[in-house]
C-alpha cells in the first residue's frame, strides 16, 4: 500500500531541499546548550529562541542569502522556518505533551499511532534511530520501523530506481531525510519532541534541543 506525503510535509521537502547543502551531520561529542554546536552558514547569525508556552528552546539561524530571507521562530507548539519569498512557516520541530502517568515511550508510541494510518499500525514497531549519529547527553532518539515480516514484504516490492514512500507513514522513519522522535527521560519535563532533520544540516541546531516546562497556571 502507498501513502502520499501531506501537503506541508511536501513543502517542507521543497524548502529543506532549497537551503545550500552542509556537511554530514556530526557525530562525536556534544557541546553545551548554551551555544550552538556548530558554526553558522553564510549569510547567517545564530539566535536563541526559547518560550515556555511552546515548550521549546534552541538555537535557530537568521539568514539573509539576498534573494531569499529565513528564519524560524516559536508558536502554535513548534519551531517554524519562515521564507522570506513565500509560502506559510513549516514546522520543523513539534512539541507534544505526556499524559498523567504516560511514559515517554508510550508517549511517542499513542501520537504516532494518532496520526498514521491504521494500515501501519500491526506492521511497524518502534525502534531506537540510529541514523543521525549519537543523540546528545540526555535525550533519547526513536522511529517506527518495518517489522521482519512487512520489511521483507516491501523488499520484495521496491523498485530500486525509485525512492518509495515512508513505510511507516510520515511520522516514522523517511527514506529520503533524517527525522526522529526525541525524549528526554530524565530531565522531568512532561514533553517529547519530532524532529525534522532533512537531507542536509538544518539552520537550526538539532543538538540544542531543550524541553521546557509549562509556565505556571494563574
Amino acid at each position: 500500500m502507498k501513502t502520499s506525503r501531506s501537503p506541508a510535509a511536501a513543502a517542507l521537502a521543497a524548502l529543506l531541499l532549497a537551503v545550500p547543502a552542509a556537511p554530514a551531520l556530526a557525530k562525536d561529542a556534544q557541546k553545551p546548550a548554551g551555544r550552538p554546536s556548530r558554526k553558522a552558514d553564510k549569510g547567517c547569525k545564530w539566535e536563541k529562541l526559547a518560550d515556555a508556552s511552546v515548550g521549546l528552546e534552541v538555537w535557530a539561524e537568521r539568514c539573509d542569502y539576498g534573494f531569499r530571507k529565513i528564519d524560524f521562530l516559536l508558536e502554535k507548539s513548534a519551531l517554524l522556518m519562515r521564507y522570506s519569498d513565500g509560502g506559510k512557516p513549516e514546522p520543523v520541530v513539534e512539541v507534544f505533551d505526556l499524559k498523567d502517568g504516560e511514559t515517554p515511550e508510550a508517549g511517542v508510541r499513542r501520537v504516532w499511532a494518532e496520526k498514521t494510518p491504521k494500515f501501519f499500525h500491526g506492521r511497524c514497531v518502534e525502534a531506537p534511530y540510529k541514523d543521525g549519529g549519537k543523540p546528545p547527553a540526555g535525550a533519547k532518539w526513536l522511529t517506527f520501523e518495518p517489522d521482519a515480516a512487512y520489511a521483507k514484504e516491501l523488499k520484495k516490492k521496491a523498485d530500486p530506481n525509485e525512492v518509495g514512500d515512508p513505510p511507516c507513514g510520515d511520522w516514522g522513519t523517511a527514506p529520503d531525510g533524517i527525522q526522529y522522535w526525541e525524549t528526554h527521560p530524565a530531565g522531568g519535563v512532561r514533553r517529547f519532541l519530532f524532529v525534522r532533520v532533512g537531507q542536509d544540516i538544518p539552520l537550526y541546531d538539532e543538538r540544542t534541543l531543550r524541553l521546557l516546562p509549562a509556565p505556571p497556571a494563574h
